[in-house]
């Protein structure tokens, strides 16, 4: 059983309809008290409220979508994290089996209102709010509220109602691996409208169980069991059905892989509006499960640059590392191995279309973070109970016996980066899915 953080929400989140049209108000929640206490993060009208209501409703579809568990083996959250500040708007949430990313961007041409305060929290995805959202029409003017305004017409009809909800650990552990996935992704490919929906015809229909790929065959784009060319393989295609619904609404299809080609990402180009979709490996494989942070969080983070990060940042602010080594003097290397560090423990998105990191302030503490990875502590007690032999070393490679499970004893070689290991981890995966404990443990006692 997962460890969960619980919120209640002190009014439940609403569509209202009055005079001026339709008025949404999310109700929101964090752990962060400075953040909990901001009682609005923006206030202001949709410039595309029937398009926005759709990719809602597509977010929160995915956020109760499930490719891998069962509903006994899940624990869903379905309320999204919404980041609002600089002029943006962001919601995202992974499917309840952590395998897909989902993220809406409101561009600032979006939006036309003011923003109160910056910041990132939970918000209340209720199914009355979402069954309203699914009666907004084209012709429909559409009010957005990111918390509680202190006076409202809305917040005087709202229904006081506590609901709790949690906030499962898989989405935070997800959170620090699928920034690292989509940092590393390269543009594939770049689909028109028509081909966009020429593409998704020609997806298998029901589970796919095998690993399609997006190809480009005499000028038409596909998806076929074949990799040809620059084909970007996708495990559990059917999970591209979550899309379908907005395909009509395209200006363009984005289509990305990771270095690794053990990720996917889709940016459906709609105006202002921009939704995001990462697709681990396989259906599955939950982002939670990669262990991509671990090495990043060899060495603890400091709080004291935490703490000095928020201080220089504001929510959903770029982030834009060479600019700040050079106004506050810190040098490139340690400036690099932040920005790793700030990833792996979630502080920072990472928007595919303008190749850049954004920050945020998570709804969760980073001290639960840093002690959520089994295969890390594990490495840690390893070099603390003593287990490791040196054999040889070189500056540029590093021979050990570690201590198993029982009575085995493992090898690791590092030669010149490159880790590997005898264990049946490493050899199930060759490093596709994080480090094994064994290597992460030469790697801390390397580093002491």
């Amino acid at each position: 059983m997962e460890n969960l953080a619980d919120y209640e929400y002190a009014t439940s989140s609403l569509l209202d309809k009055t005079d001026a049209g339709r008025a949404l108000l999310l109700s929101h929640q964090t752990e962060i008290e400075e953040v909990n206490n901001v009682p609005c993060f923006f206030w202001g009208r949709l410039r595309e409220p029937y398009l926005t209501a759709r990719c809602l409703m597509t977010i929160a579809k995915t956020v109760r979508s499930r490719f891998a568990l069962s509903m006994q083996e899940i624990m869903a959250l379905r309320d999204p994290i919404v980041t609002a500040g600089a002029g943006q708007v962001r919601f995202e949430g992974f499917s309840s089996c952590n395998g897909v990313y989902a993220r809406l961007d409101i561009q600032p041409e979006g939006l036309d209102g003011e923003f109160l305060a910056s910041g990132t929290t939970n918000v209340d995805f209720n199914e009355p709010m979402i069954n309203a959202l699914n009666g907004i029409t084209k012709t429909e003017n559409m009010v957005l509220s990111v918390g509680q305004q202190s006076v409202t017409v809305i917040s005087e009809k709202a229904k006081v109602v506590e609901r709790k909800v949690s906030l499962p650990n898989r989405w935070i552990k997800g959170l620090t691996s699928v920034q690292h996935y989509l940092a590393e992704m390269q543009p594939v490919f770049t689909l028109t409208r028509p081909q966009a929906i020429q593409l998704f015809q020609s997806l298998p229909k029901g589970t796919v169980k095998s690993d399609v790929f997006v190809v480009q065959r005499a000028g038409k784009f596909l998806f076929s069991p074949l990799r040809q060319g620059q084909g970007v393989r996708v495990g559990g295609a059917h999970r591209l059905r979550l899309m379908d619904g907005l395909l009509p609404f395209l200006d363009s299809l984005k289509i990305y892989l990771s270095d690794d080609g053990q990720a996917a990402g889709f940016v459906l180009m709609m105006g202002a509006l921009q939704l995001v979709f990462g697709f681990s490996a396989d259906a599955y494989r939950g982002f939670s499960g990669e262990g991509k942070a671990l090495e990043h969080l060899l060495d603890d983070l400091p709080m004291e640059l935490v703490y000095g990060v928020n201080s220089l940042l504001k929510a959903n602010e770029a982030f834009n590392p060479t600019l700040l080594s050079i106004e506050h003097d810190i040098d490139f290397g340690a400036m690099n191995t932040l920005t790793a560090q700030l990833s792996s423990i979630g502080l920072l998105g990472f928007d595919l279309v303008n190749n850049a990191h954004f920050y945020r302030r998570l709804p969760f503490k980073t001290t639960r973070i840093l002690n959520l990875n089994p295969r890390l502590k594990n490495a840690r007690k390893l070099v603390v109970d003593n287990t490791i032999q040196l054999i040889n070393q070189t500056p540029d490679y590093i021979e050990t016996r570690v201590k198993g499970t029982g009575d085995l004893v493992h090898t690791v070689i590092i030669d010149k980066g490159q880790a590997r290991c005898t264990c049946d981890w490493f050899t199930n995966h060759q490093g596709k899915r994080g480090l094994c404990k064994h290597v992460l443990a030469v790697k801390m006692l390397k580093e002491q």
